[in-house]
């Protein structure tokens, strides 16, 4: 429970893609390198796809690709992909798979919000990314610029209003927080994330001239959590732990 937010210091960019470098644990990135971990399994990958729809032979950017897990996904559906991620030890980890399976992926080292010229896409997805990028508006115009006219934006993150879901969840039973209006820094195992309103990313969508799509609040199975025996999953059964958004370019 938050309670008593952290104030945000001023963080750069470059400073949250340095804690995410020195995080860098090769046996986590191999062990979700076919189709992310679980909740991105039964969560977000299913909307993230259903969002973007039919990919083949269109030009994809995955904005802050992490291992390359989702980029891969992409490229096996026929998509002619483009990997940014910012950290290094990670890009080269995608490079890494690439060259060992080769799908014709192209994994660029940059930071989201002065991306390099990498010509124009049919579509932009940002999975589990904004909330960590301290210059996250930057970010956002970044991936908008690069779309063809039209041309679809997808974004993932953790939701919001639910950030501490499981831990609270599996503590009282239910769901707490004690702050959701004010921006503050929440640190994790790896690097921190950043806490901002639903509102700030919708309005800045509006900002760039986007058409607003669809949001989707993904629920967990039951019969899925159900098979997986496991009574902690039943937070993501009643209650969203992210939140998917896409929209069209101008």
């Amino acid at each position: 429970m938050n309670n008593s937010p952290l104030r945000a210091r001023d963080w750069t960019n470059a400073e949250a893609i340095a804690r995410w470098d020195a995080s860098f644990d090769p046996p986590k990135p191999f062990a979700t390198a076919e189709d992310g971990d679980f909740v991105k399994r039964h969560l977000a990958n299913p909307h993230l796809l259903r969002l973007l729809g039919d990919v083949d032979g269109r030009r994809v950017l995955d904005a802050g690709c992490g291992n390359g897990y989702f980029a891969r996904i992409l490229a096996r559906r026929g998509a002619h992909v483009v990997g940014v991620e910012p950290a290094a030890s990670r890009c080269g980890y995608a490079r890494e798979r690439e060259a060992a399976e080769p799908l014709g992926v192209e994994y660029v080292e940059a930071d989201l919000s002065v991306l390099p010229d990498l010509g124009r896409f049919d579509a932009v997805v940002c999975s589990m990314v904004l909330m960590a990028v301290p210059d996250w508006r930057a970010a956002m115009r970044a991936c908008v610029s690069t779309l063809n006219p039209g041309g679809r934006f997808v974004f993932a993150l953790v939701h919001p209003a639910f950030e501490q879901l499981y831990r609270t969840w599996n503590a009282h039973g239910e769901y707490r927080t004690g702050e959701y209006l004010a921006e503050y820094e929440l640190p994790g195992p790896d690097a921190s994330d950043f806490h901002r309103p639903v509102s700030a990313y919708l309005n800045e969508l509006a900002a760039l001239g986007c058409r607003f799509v669809e949001m989707a609040e993904p629920r967990l199975d039951p019969a899925v959590a159900e098979a997986e025996a496991d009574p902690t999953l039943a937070a993501y059964v009643h209650l969203p732990n992210f939140l998917v958004v896409a929209a069209d370019a101008p």
